[in-house]
């Protein structure tokens, strides 16, 4: 059975970057809105009168936590959907929620190392998954978050991904930037995992972002040699 269509409240809104923004929705009719870290939720936004042409769906970012979630989102040049959560909504706004929904979720026993593979608010699920592991200090192998984006005005949750390398061990943060020199890593994402997992050690690869970038990292990962049931992805169209 399908989740059923909830009403959110819209409590808080932050800018995060330039484009970014982070929302965060109460859902009020439960106590615990239950979901495994990585999956989605689908809003019913206001933009048209066919009702698949009014669906958005955005992976958490928060980690299971009362009945609170968190979403990430950037702003789409064009985007009817985007353009209304930006320009419309504010603090008290009601939505339409369905979730959760997805199966892009954690091995049940994190017995090889995990490879988070992102670009811009593919970061979503990831920061869901790290705070659900920190939380419930659940065993694990290392851990690879590789996120790719343009400059450092573009990095999502900075800060707060450089206090968990001290707080999860094994925890390894990677940003990456493709038009800028820094004191990181520059480039992209490929060149990074590729570099990591050169010696085909055991690891699940997570992959989110856009398609271009995902379909790649499939293929290079294949080649390097890693069965696909070990490459996991949520695109974002």
């Amino acid at each position: 059975m399908p989740e059923p269509w909830r009403t959110g409240v819209f409590t808080r809104i932050e800018q995060e970057t330039a484009n970014t923004r982070r929302f965060w929705i109460q859902i009020p009719e439960v106590e615990e809105f239950c979901f495994k870290p990585g999956q989605f939720v689908t809003l019913d936004l206001p933009i048209h009168e066919m009702k698949n042409k009014r669906w958005r769906s955005y992976s958490i970012a928060s980690a299971p936590d009362g009945n609170i979630i968190e979403l990430v989102i950037v702003l789409l040049e064009g985007g009817a959907g985007t353009h209304y959560l930006f320009h419309h909504v504010q603090v008290g706004t009601e939505v339409l929620l369905r979730g959760p929904q997805g199966v892009f979720t954690l091995p049940q026993e994190i017995d090889r190392d995990l490879f988070f593979i992102c670009t811009g608010t593919g970061i979503a699920p990831f920061r869901s998954m790290l705070h659900y592991i920190k939380r419930h200090q659940l065993p694990h192998q290392q851990i690879y978050l590789i996120f790719g984006t343009r400059t450092q005005q573009d990095i999502l949750y900075y800060e707060e991904m450089k206090q968990l390398t001290q707080e999860i061990p094994g925890f390894h943060y990677i940003p990456t930037l493709s038009r800028e020199q820094w004191e990181g890593r520059t480039g992209y994402v490929h060149a990074v995992y590729e570099e990591l997992a050169a010696d085909r050690r055991p690891a699940h690869f997570y992959l989110c972002g856009w398609r271009a970038m995902i379909n790649e990292a499939r293929q290079r990962i294949a080649q390097m040699g890693y069965e696909r049931s070990y490459i996991h992805f949520e695109l974002f169209d």
